[in-house]
């Protein structure tokens, strides 16, 4: 029996951190490297110093204002997941030490985000990190991961010998959608533009695919699952995504992230579900487990620099990402 771990005064870290940030809402851009003092852990957070950080459309909606209430405080540091190692923790926090490689995932943080050398995270929304990733991959793909594997499992209970499709499966999310489905005995159908895309999604474990974008696209699935699909992971909506929806089987199931715009039109018989991903413990330790047990291919798309924050954004701005793009902040990713 190991014994439970004894916290140390908490420590405190001063001094400035180079961070991408803006001052005031705008096009790509407006995200500029800042230098601003590093953040200190209270009461139940963590400081981590980071390593990397992912990037999402999100992201770039959250810089353009889409989200904005009024009370935010500039300079504001974007980001919502990445990974790195503890620096510093807070009082009353006793799951982690000092040098621990960990995740995290924060939306709309109000100690600043992870596009920056370091964060405060509240302890239950960090955990340890995959040792089968680098900290870069892990931090491009914990709220990514997360999305992914609650589509998979809580919003859709997906089972083994049922047919499933995963439309966008070249994004960030479906990525890992694509192997989670595979990992609980599906047979999965996704959806790739061009030969590449299709490639990457059955090197990942698809046993089929179609064009997402084609109008041809319910034709190719009818051709694929001509006795109908049971569940769909929805990650981009449209008119080709209506087609394809008009075959999910009576009492079939359909999930997907909350900002898939537009959003899937009900149907009956069908059970619909929109989400937001949950990060905590119990979440974390799911994810983990998923990841160790599918061998997980974290898909990068790109790694750029931090001062690099607004090329990433740019990037996000043209559109058809494969897999996720990535912010570097540390050279060491262990």
């Amino acid at each position: 029996m190991t014994s439970p771990k004894t916290a140390p005064e908490p420590r405190t870290l001063l001094g400035t951190m180079k961070a991408a940030a803006i001052d005031r809402f705008g096009p790509p851009e407006v995200l500029t490297l800042h230098t601003l003092p590093v953040p200190q852990p209270g009461p139940g957070e963590v400081l981590l110093a980071l390593h990397g950080a992912g990037v999402g459309v999100w992201d770039a909606e959250m810089r353009a204002g889409k989200y904005a209430t009024g009370k935010e405080r500039f300079p504001l540091v974007l980001g919502t997941d990445g990974a790195g190692i503890v620096a510093a923790r807070g009082a009353r926090v006793r799951r982690f030490d000092v040098d621990d490689r960990v995740w995290a995932y924060e939306y709309a943080n109000p100690k600043g985000g992870f596009y920056a050398e370091f964060v405060v995270v509240k302890a239950e929304h960090v955990s340890p990190a995959p040792q089968g990733l680098t900290l870069l991959e892990a931090g491009a793909s914990a709220v990514t991961g997360l999305t992914a594997l609650q589509g998979i499992d809580d919003h859709l209970g997906v089972r083994e010998g049922e047919t499933v499709l995963i439309f966008g499966a070249t994004g960030a999310v479906g990525t890992l959608a694509v192997q989670f489905a595979k990992l609980r005995g599906a047979r999965v159908i996704g959806t790739a533009t061009g030969r590449d895309a299709v490639h990457l999604v059955t090197d990942l474990g698809a046993d089929g695919t179609i064009g997402g974008r084609s109008k041809e696209a319910a034709e190719q699935l009818r051709a694929l699952a001509p006795q109908g699909l049971d569940a769909v992971l929805a990650l981009a909506g449209g008119e080709n995504l209506e087609s394809c929806l008009d075959l999910v089987r009576a009492d079939g199931r359909v999930a997907y992230p909350n900002g898939v715009e537009p959003e899937p039109k009900r149907r009956r018989k069908v059970r619909l579900a929109a989400y937001d991903a949950v990060a905590g413990p119990r979440e974390f330790a799911r994810l983990e487990q998923a990841v160790e047990e599918s061998e997980l291919r974290v898909v990068i798309a790109g790694v750029y620099p931090l001062e690099g924050a607004a090329e990433t954004h740019e990037r996000v701005a043209r559109g058809h990402v494969i897999g996720r793009l990535a912010i570097r902040i540390r050279e060491n990713s262990r």
